[in-house]
């Protein structure tokens, strides 16, 4: 079976599906787009992607679009090692966490708004950060406060890494980026010190993609 992501070494959306994959233990192959400079834009890539945004996942015959359609799409294709836990409840909280960090900050400071801010609103770079740090922070407080003194484990959820870190570890790395002080968040620092012992979470950070920059010698 052939697998393929489109992908860009800087999407947060893309880094979670290739989280999400590692868990999972899928192999697939990386075509890279450069949405920096445009190349989601490309009518190529309109030809694969109706939504002109990555990441697109070829898989089963399918091209899915959308991280957390894609991230539930693996989850019920194959159920372990799983995603979810199997509490309907404990399900709600972890898609709830995943959402807080793709619907209430990722839209807010993602590319296009940064492009955005920077462009036609004429914001300083000062202004720019400011504006990132602002969301997250706000957002990462909600995320640690919706973190339950009973959840046993490093993890979000439990004693393995779910949906919840699929989504809350690409916000930490860009988070880092801009100035975030991530020990702030007792809880989230715990949960990402333990994401980075795991070898699906170091294969796909974006340092380690193949279109990455390579680093200054």
């Amino acid at each position: 079976m052939s697998v393929r992501l489109h992908t860009y070494w800087r999407s947060s959306a893309a880094y979670r599906v290739r989280i999400a994959l590692g868990l999972k233990g899928i192999a697939y192959e990386s075509v890279c787009w450069q949405m920096a400079n445009g190349g989601h834009l490309q009518q190529s890539y309109r030809d694969i992607a109706s939504f002109g945004l990555v990441p697109v996942l070829e898989i089963d015959g399918l091209r899915l679009q959308q991280s957390m359609a894609i991230v539930e799409y693996l989850e019920e294709r194959q159920s372990a090692p799983p995603l979810l836990p199997a509490d309907r409840a404990q399900r709600a909280r972890a898609r709830a966490l995943a959402q807080l960090i793709a619907c209430e900050i990722h839209p807010l400071n993602n590319l296009r708004t940064l492009k955005r801010l920077r462009g036609s609103l004429q914001a300083s770079e000062e202004q720019v950060g400011e504006w990132y740090r602002h969301w997250c922070e706000e957002g990462f407080a909600a995320f640690e406060a919706a973190l339950e003194p009973t959840d046993q484990g490093p993890f979000a959820l439990g004693a393995q890494p779910g949906m919840a870190e699929c989504y809350l570890m690409p916000q930490i790395y860009n988070a880092r980026r801009f100035g975030v002080e991530i020990e702030r968040y007792p809880r989230i620092e715990a949960i990402a010190a333990a994401c980075a012992q795991l070898p699906a979470f170091e294969a796909a950070r974006p340092e380690n993609q193949p279109d990455a920059p390579a680093a200054p010698a």
